[in-house]
């Protein structure tokens, strides 16, 4: 991904989003960037995965259901019930087909930002724990701690931040995603078999 590309990324993205989405969106480019120096990620890809990661959050919810009706982009019984939650699944969508970016790993960590998923790559982890801890984050549970963890080992911030989210579903009646538990599930029984 070459300066100029990424220039122009940012100008598109800066006409669909709204000027708060925008400045989290930095954020966590700017961290996924972070991330990728301490574990030895591509910088560049975090970056751009970072800055791609809510492409498709301020499109309305009709728009996002039409997009999956018309890519054939499965909606699931919960997406179907909050299709908010369809944000991550048209936003790989439209890195594809908006942004032409044809790396799966950039893809894949726009996809799974939201729910995670068993056996993540380096990368979707990074993403993920940014859009989590980014600057402008500041109401999410134990933050300082995950943000200290997120820079010592990732799986272990990875596991607080799907205890702390399922937590924080449940006690608020929200519906949780079959993913973000089968994902909770599979990096809970990692820590333990290690």
């Amino acid at each position: 991904m070459k300066a100029l590309e990424m220039h122009k990324i940012r100008k598109q993205l800066i006409k669909a989003l709204d000027s708060k989405r925008y400045e989290h969106t930095q954020g966590v480019a700017y961290t996924s960037a972070a991330l990728a120096m301490r574990y030895g990620e591509d910088i560049r890809k975090a970056e751009l995965a970072g800055l791609l990661h809510d492409c498709a959050k301020c499109l309305d919810n009709e728009k996002k259901i039409n997009i999956c009706k018309k890519n054939d982009i499965s909606i699931s019984d919960a997406e179907q019930r909050n299709p908010f939650l369809l944000h991550a699944k048209v936003g790989g969508h439209l890195a594809k087909t908006k942004y032409k970016i044809d790396d799966e790993d950039i893809i894949n960590a726009i996809l799974y930002h939201t729910t995670g998923r068993p056996g993540m790559s380096l990368l979707e982890k990074i993403v993920y724990i940014a859009d989590y801890i980014e600057p402008g984050r500041d109401h999410e549970p134990n933050l300082d701690e995950v943000r200290s963890l997120s820079f010592q080992d990732l799986d272990e911030a990875l596991l607080r931040i799907l205890e702390d989210i399922l937590v924080h579903l449940k006690e608020s009646s929200k519906e949780i995603d079959p993913m973000t538990q089968m994902t909770y599930e599979f990096y809970k029984r990692k820590q333990s078999e290690e």
